[in-house]
């Protein structure tokens, strides 16, 4: 019988709420809003500790982001989901910052120029909010749509890189 090693997690307040960030051995596998579903994104077992590697950096650097004095993150991510999935995730980090991407325009990024419904469904599923900017895809039409920590949120997050960006 193997047992698996917990996850290990923090907490950390920010302009959009209190974050709760996650990690295994190999770097960051979520970071989940205030009132995340928790069917978005299944984890197993969890235990505190803040002294992470891995959540020490991803805290330091969602500071500074939210300071206003980083644009992009360095940090290991350790993505969990099927390999569509990952395609839309890995696209997402190519989002500059303070830029936006229409579903339809990840789908054709990833090579399936008519699975935006599919791009939505995975981008709705991303762990890794605001490192792996699924804020930063919108409607075709501009529209703000469907976004884990709520369009207010998201609202947020976009207007912080415009101005951050300007």
């Amino acid at each position: 019988m193997t047992s698996r090693t917990p996850y290990a997690f923090a907490t950390m307040r920010s302009p959009v709420g209190v974050l709760t960030l996650v990690a295994s051995a190999r770097g960051l596998v979520a970071v989940l809003w205030e009132n995340d579903d928790p069917d978005r994104v299944r984890l197993d077992a969890m235990i505190e500790a803040p002294e992470h590697p891995a959540l020490v950096m991803a805290q330091a650097q969602l500071r500074a982001y939210f300071a206003g004095d980083r644009r992009s993150f360095d940090l290991p991510l350790d993505f969990h989901g099927t390999d569509f999935q990952k395609s839309v995730w890995a696209a997402l980090l190519t989002i500059p910052f303070g830029e936006t991407r229409s579903y339809g325009a990840i789908a054709a990024q990833i090579g399936r120029p008519t699975a935006s419904r599919a791009v939505g469904a995975a981008n709705g599923r991303n762990p890794i909010s605001i490192i792996a900017p699924c804020h930063r895809v919108i409607g075709a039409s501009g529209k703000l749509t469907g976004f884990a920590g709520g369009l207010e949120a998201k609202a947020y997050l976009l207007k912080h890189e415009q101005v951050a960006a300007a």
